[in-house]
């Protein structure tokens, strides 16, 4: 059966089935607005005179979608994230042994041929973060998939193979993320496999696709001898114990990679420094650059993302004051879609992958933080921002249906709930 949320905050790709559910086509087309209820009038009151009610439920929130060339790891990855963030108690690979399939492939041709055909919407938590998750498929053939995907989504991982590099629908998949303006993380992934070159891949995403990035780990041995990674953010090194990878152990970093690391970091702080002024301040300054300057103090945070001007700004607030200095230079590029952190490791392996879900929480916005637009078909069409806020009028995109055992499911995402 379908199963819907009852919290009071509101869920965004509401409808979920127990096991990820399928979408099937894209609906297009304006929104009708609607007046205020008494409930709502009463709570946008309210809200003037004390913090608004569904703030921090929103803060914790992220709706992402995960992207990549065919057989670069995405589903594997998917897998993982689900089982560490509790949702699933057991693993099981793509076209694995024991004829189950993983979880997010559903569909029996899925299974048999081990590829991802229709996108697949699921939900997990996070260290008390909500997260919604679209698997994507990564043929060229179901691209559609994708285009239908990104339009509801509020951030990205875009999966990199190690080996393969950038590919044909690497580039597609990203230049679909730029149309829709989507923030996104990227993820090298594979780096267990013979002949895994992070840093070559890092050029190739750098050259083909134009991703003004740098890398947020370097990891820490390759192929055969890949152990863990280090942080160049909190300078630590991470290790994954365990049968699936779930005890990260932290240590310092090696001694033996104390020079490449000093390396990796100035190159992440010239990058950022580029497209953030308030580091480029401190590093032109010589300060000292910590890692509470480039990571976000996330609990209470909150910018907006201005549509079509590249550029994340604050809401009510000034960005050169206090407000925005807290949010980390880091955060604060990817928002404003000028930097795109690189994350690593070995979904298959099982490294790398809680790291990379800090990174969604950290670098990756809420939904109060990016532009919805909705046409009034009341006054011709005018284009009309939607607060994302759930005092305001009630807007939704149904953006997928799904003909099943079940009848008709229709996928809605509430902008402005």
């Amino acid at each position: 059966m379908a199963r819907f949320s009852r919290s009071s905050a509101p869920r965004l790709l509401y409808a979920l089935y127990s096991s990820p559910s399928r979408a099937a086509s894209l609906l297009g087309g304006a929104f009708h607005l609607r007046h205020l209820s008494a409930g709502n009038v009463a709570r946008a009151k309210a809200a003037a005179e004390k913090e608004p009610w569904w703030k921090e439920s929103m803060e914790r929130l992220r709706n992402i979608g995960i992207s990549a060339h065919i057989d670069s790891g995405k589903t594997t990855l998917t897998e993982r994230v689900l089982y560490y963030t509790g949702r699933i108690h057991e693993i099981h690979e793509v076209r694995g042994r024991d004829g189950v399939g993983a979880k997010m492939d559903s569909m029996d041709l899925e299974r048999e041929k081990g590829i991802t055909i229709q996108s697949a919407a699921t939900y997990c938590t996070w260290k008390d973060y909500k997260i919604n998750i679209i698997d994507t498929p990564g043929h060229v053939d179901f691209t559609i998939e994708v285009e239908r995907a990104l339009r509801v989504l509020d951030g990205a991982i875009l999966v990199l193979c190690s080996v393969g590099g950038v590919q044909s629908q690497s580039i597609t998949v990203d230049r679909q993320m730029r149309r829709y303006e989507v923030p996104r993380l990227a993820f090298i992934n594979k780096l267990d496999r013979m002949g895994a070159d992070p840093w070559k891949v890092l050029n190739q995403a750098r050259s083909k696709l134009r991703h003004h990035s740098a890398a947020i780990q370097v990891p820490i041995g390759l192929e055969d001898d890949f152990k863990g990674l280090v942080d160049l953010v909190q300078l630590k090194a991470y290790y994954f114990h365990g049968s699936n990878g779930e005890k990260v152990v932290t240590e310092e970093v090696p001694t033996d990679m104390e020079a490449l690391v000093a390396e990796k970091r100035r190159e992440l702080i010239e990058t950022v420094s580029e497209v953030d002024d308030i580091l480029a301040e401190a590093f032109l300054g010589d300060e000292t650059i910590t890692a509470a300057d480039l990571e976000p103090v996330v609990d209470g945070v909150v910018g907006k993302i201005v549509a079509g001007e590249g550029a994340a700004v604050c809401t009510g607030i000034e960005q050169g004051n206090h407000w925005w200095s807290t949010v980390g230079a880091i955060r604060r590029a990817t928002l404003a879609q000028k930097f795109i952190p690189v994350f690593m490791g070995s979904a298959f392996k099982n490294k790398g992958v809680q790291p990379l879900l800090d990174g969604v929480i950290n670098y990756l916005p809420c939904p109060i933080e990016v532009s919805n637009y909705a046409l009034d078909q009341t006054k011709n069409e005018e284009k009309v921002e939607l607060p994302g806020s759930p005092d305001g009028p009630l807007v939704a995109l149904a953006f997928k249906l799904e003909e099943g055992r079940f009848g008709q499911l229709t996928y809605l995402r509430y902008p402005s709930p």
